[in-house]
């Protein structure tokens, strides 16, 4: 484009209308976005930051229908937490021990959130014991009803745990520690506000920190091991919080890359404030929607700031480049945005489009992410392709600085001079066999990826946290796992006492004890034997399921009295609870499997066999969907590229040019998280399509000025050598920049942001290394010189013709 040094000798009528509306008025576009900014900064402040554990689930999924429809008579199945309190000094009959058992019992039946109906503990009077006697049955609760921690009482108690069976499910094995189980509440049934499980962990460890110490007059020093579900969201809330201290290391790293790049205050500090601005309105914008921030949804302001500062410095770059050649700042900025908005507005897209496909997926926390994401996208639109070219035609960059861009441009380097070599045959062939080996090598490994958790306890955190501590700890001292996997008979009314039924539970309860991950099933089958066993002295021959009408009765009727969560109130829902040995994805493949072969075998017009109810059971229909979404999640997102790719080239070779590096990264990313041990799940479902529609920035910039210079008549050299001129090197910068925000999460607490901080470095810079060699090297057999040879020749005064119409 011509260099206009005196506005005077500028047409201010140049440009398309929408030019013309942004800079003619510029000052009205700064007005409105510092009043908007106000308003949204305002709003941000009142952004809640919390977790809900329907929204990690995939409500839509038949086996969670099944839970939600019964979830009234399935009490301890779905949100629970269990504490263990530990004797350090002692055993579980100390009556100092009983003592402060009791009264953190009682602190934790008052706490808000728990559904105290469902409470089980040593000293909650539902849970109880019962034998057979010459006299019949006889039974009551665990805890004597004259306990007074004598050591008649003592001995009392100690008889009772044996009697119930207590030992590796509610008293340890080595009787070092008794647990505390508490269902909880996933709304307050008076206010209806869904349970602040930052709050409900901070509870949690302050009373950790008061019995640990044993400040309590009457009781003696304790540990606390706590594990759940809520647990863990209240850790991640926490962690979330020392991650926000990674957003300011992220501003700097970005800073100190874009000032080394232009060595220029004032332009270096417009970039990271229109990126900051961006996060503001985005934050603003999902409060005002009604919107919170999770664990998962927090990381979305990174991306968006390094989205931001990366557009930024491409507009950055190009008015510095007018500027030193002396243009004037306001005619630089017109001239960029010219240029580079059409590019700018179709990368937005296909970042938005990575974003966008999450909706797809059938988790609420994902479809907020992508809402809250998309949301972010869009207001870059504002803050970066057009008031950051309004702010930089006010303040412009430092003189010095852009003589300096310009010098840098002339001269060729070793590295941009390597790169032209990609344009040549004998390059392009050792380029492409290369990548496209390390692609095959990926897919072969990529196809040992799993499904779901690969680690024991809560791999959202790190195996040395203080929850996985405490998970491993409860797994080495009790029998019974955590990981439970509920299947739910539905057999209408007083299905219960109806013999054929209770043959059919018995036979899965068989077939689930002889399935591999499955410790032992509980369910009213069981009970019913016992009892029935125990209506005749205890006689193992009896120790089945009678035909006799008479016997089923009795069995209800004694097990309605002793453990009421068998079966509800009419009898017509039957859990049946399967402990697994642990929660990964092998382990849950296997048990759906074999139920679900039995369900198909055994279901009838009587009864049904409903999968699945419990946290194992809801885990296994997350990692159903993630496994289904997982592909299609791909083919959207890859489909979307494609058509903003063809529109932008109007080339379908040049489609796949700007493609395949993306598919390769992809491939390359799976076998990645092979590598280091990473299942998919929800936490890194989403990086494959980020990494995706952000990827392919990089070959919008870089193809959109090659094409341009091509179809005007430049061989593939020489457009490939000014579209690096142009926009290559910031294409690095853009790399370098996307990689340093997101890097930092690597040292995040919690161990998903870490590793989705890891996958999306790796992404964001193979992306910008493969577009800058693969595109060269595709481009000489893709897009030859042959092909533009009638093109008419290279018009240098209509530089707007020459990098634009790729675009148009």
């Amino acid at each position: 484009m011509p260099v206009v040094q005196r506005l005077d000798d500028f047409n201010t009528h140049s440009g398309n209308r929408l030019e013309r509306l942004i800079f003619n008025y510029r000052w009205a576009v700064i007005v409105f976005c510092a009043v908007i900014s106000l308003v949204l900064a305002y709003s941000a402040t009142r952004l809640v930051l919390n977790a809900s554990f329907e929204k990690t689930i995939p409500q839509s999924h038949s086996y969670v229908q099944n839970y939600l429809e019964h979830r009234s008579e399935l009490r301890g199945l779905g949100n629970a937490i269990r504490i263990v309190v530990e004797n350090p000094q002692g055993d579980i009959f100390d009556p100092r021990y009983l003592a402060t058992l009791r009264k953190i019992n009682d602190d934790l039946f008052l706490t808000p959130g728990v559904d105290r109906a469902w409470v089980k503990s040593l000293w909650m009077p539902g849970v109880r014991w019962n034998e057979v006697t010459e006299e019949g049955y006889s039974g009551g609760p665990v805890m004597p009803d004259n306990y007074d921690g004598s050591a008649a009482s003592i001995d009392s108690l100690r008889q009772n745990i044996a009697r119930a069976q207590l030992q590796g499910n509610l008293v340890a094995g080595d009787f070092k520690s008794s647990m505390i189980f508490l269902p909880l509440l996933d709304r307050d049934p008076g206010t209806g506000q869904t349970l602040d499980y930052r709050q409900f962990s901070r509870d949690l460890e302050n009373l950790r920190a008061k019995y640990e110490q044993g400040v309590e007059a009457g009781t003696v020093p304790v540990r606390l091991h706590i594990v759940g579900f809520a647990k863990v969201m209240g850790e991640l809330l926490d962690g979330v919080l020392k991650v926000m201290s990674y957003f300011v290391a992220a501003a700097l790293i970005a800073a100190l890359i874009i000032y080394g790049y232009t060595r220029c205050v004032r332009s270096t500090v417009l970039v990271l404030s229109c990126s900051l601005i961006a996060v503001i309105w985005q934050l603003g914008l999902v409060q005002a929607l009604g919107y919170e921030l999770d664990p998962y949804s927090i990381l979305v302001p990174f991306l968006i700031f390094a989205i931001g500062v990366s557009h930024g410095a491409q507009k950055m770059n190009g008015i510095m480049q007018d500027i030193g050649r002396g243009t004037h700042k306001l005619v630089a900025a017109r001239y960029t945005f010219r240029r580079l908005f059409l590019a700018g507005l179709t990368a937005l897209l296909a970042d938005a489009v990575g974003f966008a496909v999450l909706i797809f997926i059938d988790i609420p926390v994902i479809k907020d992410l992508a809402i809250t994401a998309s949301i972010g996208v869009a207001v870059l639109v504002f803050t970066n392709l057009i008031l950051l070219p309004v702010m930089l035609s006010y303040f412009g960059v430092r003189p010095a600085a852009a003589r300096r861009a310009l010098r840098r441009e002339g001269r060729e380097s070793m590295v941009w001079a390597l790169l032209e070599r990609f344009t040549t045959r004998r390059w392009a062939i050792v380029t492409i066999v290369l990548w496209f080996g390390l692609a095959t090598v990926g897919f072969v490994i990529s196809h040992h990826l799993k499904i779901g958790d690969l680690d024991p306890g809560a791999p959202e955190l790190r195996r040395d946290s203080r929850y996985n501590l405490d998970n491993g700890y409860i797994t080495d001292h009790y029998t019974l796992s955590s990981d439970l996997f509920a299947i739910i008979v539905k057999a209408g009314p007083d299905g219960c006492l109806k013999y054929p039924t209770m043959v059919e539970i018995d036979r899965l309860s068989w077939m689930l004890q002889n399935t591999p991950g499955v410790q032992t099933t509980s369910s009213f089958a069981d009970a019913a034997r016992r009892i029935t066993s125990g209506s005749f002295e205890g006689n193992n021959k009896w120790l089945t399921i009678a035909p006799d009408q008479n016997l089923l009765n009795y069995a209800a009727r004694s097990a309605a009295a002793n453990n009421p969560d068998l079966f509800n109130e009419d009898c017509s829902v039957i859990p049946l609870v399967a402990y697994l040995t642990d929660h990964k994805a092998a382990t849950l493949d296997g048990v759906v499997k074999a139920s679900e072969e039995f369900a198909a075998a055994h279901n009838s017009n009587d009864r049904q066999f409903l999968l699945a109810a419990g946290s194992a059971g809801i885990e296994a229909a997350t990692n159903i969907v993630v496994r289904e979404a997982n592909r299609s999640m791909l083919f959207f997102v890859y489909g979307a590229v494609i058509v903003l790719c063809y529109v932008a080239f109007r080339s379908w070779r040049a489609v796949i040019v700007a493609v395949v590096p993306l598919v390769i990264t992809s491939i390359l990313c799976e076998a990645l998280m092979v590598i280091l041990g990473m299942g998919v799940k929800v936490a890194t479902l989403p990086v494959i399509a980020l990494g995706v529609g952000i990827g392919v920035d990089y070959a919008l910039y870089l193809l959109s000025v090659q094409l341009g210079q091509q179809r005007a008549g430049a061989t593939l050299r020489e457009a490939y050598r000014h579209s690096v001129d142009f926009t290559g090197r910031v294409v690095a910068l853009v790399g370098l920049t996307l990689a340093a925000g997101v890097v930092t999460w690597a040292w995040s607490p919690i161990k998903f942001q870490a590793d989705m901080g890891i996958l999306l470095t790796f992404m964001f810079v193979l992306n910008m290394v493969g577009a800058l060699v693969l595109i060269p090297a595709m481009s000489y057999f893709l897009l030859p010189d042959a092909r533009f040879r009638k093109a008419r020749p290279v018009q240098h005064s209509t530089g707007l013709k020459v990098e634009q119409s790729a675009l148009v």
